[in-house]
């Protein structure tokens, strides 16, 4: 599908400078533009490929001032990154959506399916699952008794909903993710050996949430796991027992939240973050990559990195002189053989 720079212009609310009729028929990135797509700048140090680049539209900041003379039509936006991801979401809107349902899958007669759904090969539907409208769910997924799937949610190659888990609208589950394996509780018995606790609760994951692949979400050992509206978890993610994570929360990959653990909403956690059992967090708190979490935050906003974690700033200075300490060391080996000389040159 052929979209013209102006058509563009006008979905975005941008401002054109160049060909206003020049067309593009798909979208590549900055370093690889080939002639009829689309690319964008928002990074300041791409900007080097943006004067070299075949692409026929770029969609650039309205602050951007080119340092050269540019061939392509240029689109001003307020912001560049969104606009282009905009964009991505009304082209994957328009891909050919899959529908029918296989013969090769396996659908209870007690299900219940919404309307246009789609249910690929080798895929199970079992007893009392509910499906809403316009569910897509791939090839080789497990939906297990008494499970309910919201309106527009898609369940991606090989996912497995554990019985009586309940996904919103507008969902996103990718490939392997888990949804209700049982929670890691075991008690030691008068012989030190573990018993099993069952795990009798379940996973509630709210509207518009979106799960990377082999992610894994335990249900709860009584009451509820809940992962609140907007959420975003990344790939490899372990979310345990009991734990709550709160609404437009965003976690990076390989992260993994220990059981009964409190996520406030709009935090932003980076990648192989790992918080111990228990914990309170406060809305809007940041932990950098690799960091370890020990203690509650009850202070919105803060920033932390280290592990355990601890104030952002702080940690910076801190890690300035860790860096230095063999240096440091060596200058007290110089001071204490310098002092140990004037010593035994004075007699003392």
């Amino acid at each position: 599908m052929n979209f013209k720079a102006h058509v563009i212009a006008e979905f975005l609310k941008g401002t054109i400078e160049g060909d206003p009729e020049v067309e593009v028929h798909d979208v590549s990135r900055i370093e690889e533009g080939r002639t009829g797509t689309l690319s964008f700048l928002s990074n300041p140090k791409y900007e080097k490929y943006i004067y070299n680049s075949k692409s026929s539209i770029f969609i650039v900041s309205r602050d951007f001032k080119p340092k050269n003379k540019l061939k392509a039509t240029l689109i001003r936006v307020e912001n560049a990154y969104e606009s282009f991801a905009t964009l991505l979401a009304l082209y994957e809107q328009n891909k050919p959506k899959k529908s029918g349902i296989s013969s090769l899958s396996s659908i209870d007669q007690t299900a219940s399916l919404g309307e246009n759904i789609y249910v690929g090969d080798f895929s199970v539907i079992s007893p009392g699952a509910s499906i809403g409208n316009h569910v897509m769910i791939y090839p080789q997924v497990y939906v297990g008794d008494q499970v309910t799937i919201g309106d527009g949610t898609i369940l991606y190659p090989g996912v497995k909903i554990y019985h009586n888990c309940k996904i919103g609208k507008n969902c996103v589950l990718h490939a392997g993710v888990v949804i209700g394996a049982d929670g890691f509780g075991f008690a030691p018995d008068a012989e030190n050996n573990f018993k099993k606790v069952p795990q009798v609760g379940s996973v509630i994951i709210e509207d518009e949430v979106e799960i990377g692949a082999n992610t894994t979400i335990d249900r709860a050992t009584i009451g509820f796991t809940i992962i609140r509206k907007g959420v975003k978890l990344d790939n490899l993610i372990m979310v345990a027992h009991n734990v709550e994570i709160g609404e437009n929360t965003v976690i990076a990959g390989q992260s993994g939240i220990a059981g009964s653990t409190k996520i406030g909403k709009d935090c932003l956690l980076g990648g192989q973050v790992g918080l111990i059992g228990h914990l309170k967090i406060a809305d809007g708190v940041k932990i950098a990559a690799q960091s370890g979490l020990s203690k509650d935050v009850r202070e919105e906003g803060q920033v932390l990195q280290g592990s355990p974690a601890f104030d952002f700033t702080t940690y910076q200075k801190c890690y300035l002189l860790f860096r230095k300490l063999p240096e440091l060391r060596n200058q007290i080996n110089q001071l204490e053989r310098e002092i140990k000389t004037l010593n035994t040159k004075f007699g003392k």
